[in-house]
């Protein structure tokens, strides 16, 4: 059940990064969610008395941090903030498990069978095909926008494979809560210097960022990390396919977008992919 949890939760961040960033400046509002989920992973951490991180183990997951939270949605949700429609942001963020895969082949020696490099083969094809229909007239994209994306694709995959490769054995709360401490710092300083510390108070940002904590920054990337320690790099990041599909669904549902038979079509051809992608025959 925990890749489908997963891919369902994450799915919510766009969203997610629309609304907050209303009443709030990206990057104000991604420190104080990652200041939050820091603070609480850690005290969890210490009643539950999990093992501490070792000396040797706190720079990767600094890394790990810096990729995956700090570059990865701070992309994302300046990217968004500065107009990027949510069907492009979705496609482009979605494209991270090629590099990632093509990466783990060459820095991690992981093998992938021709049925998992055609299941990654289907699932991109499935991400354009709903994308092109739900998200491809958007309009007004900005070079700088699009730029914030590829930072994101980088360091997600940056992130994923550090945390692959360097960190098996770490503490899964401890070590997240010194992910979150780092990305909190960096952001909070881009925050100071970039926007001016933008938030306000309102039910909308409230509810936002309570979400964003609980549901994302605790629930969604505590998920990914338990599937990372279990699986390979390339399959867990192949999840990621279905992110635009169902943020499309989302979309169709909360707004009225409308679902139309290529999207559709798309999320089949996505789900497909990710079959094959994570699984273990050869």
């Amino acid at each position: 059940m925990a890749p489908g949890l997963f891919v369902l939760l994450w799915s919510t961040g766009f969203i997610v990064a629309r609304y907050g960033t209303k009443d709030a400046g990206p990057l104000t509002f991604l420190t104080i969610r990652t200041a939050i989920a820091a603070v609480i992973l850690f005290v969890v951490s210490r009643i539950i008395r999990e093992a501490r991180v070792s000396r040797t183990q706190v720079p990767v997951q600094l890394a790990v941090g810096i990729g995956i939270h700090a570059m990865y949605l701070g992309g994302v949700f300046v990217a968004i903030n500065h107009g990027l429609p949510s069907g492009i942001s979705a496609l482009i963020a979605a494209l991270h498990p090629v590099v990632t895969t093509t990466l783990s082949r060459v820095l991690l020696n992981e093998k992938l069978s021709s049925r998992q490099a055609f299941g990654v083969v289907l699932g991109c094809a499935g991400v354009v095909a709903v994308v092109f229909e739900h998200g491809g007239a958007g309009g007004g994209v900005t070079s700088f926008a699009v730029y914030s994306m590829a930072v994101a694709v980088v360091g997600m995959s940056a992130g994923t494979l550090i945390q692959r490769k360097y960190a098996q054995g770490t503490p899964l709360l401890a070590g997240t809560s010194i992910q979150y401490f780092v990305t909190a710092v960096v952001l909070g300083i881009c925050a100071v210097t970039s926007e001016g510390w933008q938030f306000t108070v309102t039910t909308r940002s409230v509810l936002s960022l309570a979400w964003a904590v609980g549901v994302l920054s605790i629930a969604a990337i505590l998920i990914m990390l338990w599937l990372l320690h279990r699986q390979a790099a390339a399959q867990v990041s192949s999840l990621f396919f279905l992110t635009p599909a169902l943020s499309t669904i989302e979309g169709a549902v909360l707004f009225g977008e409308r679902l139309g038979v290529l999207a559709i079509a798309g999320l089949a051809v996505a789900v497909v992919g990710v079959r094959f992608a994570t699984s273990q025959q050869k």
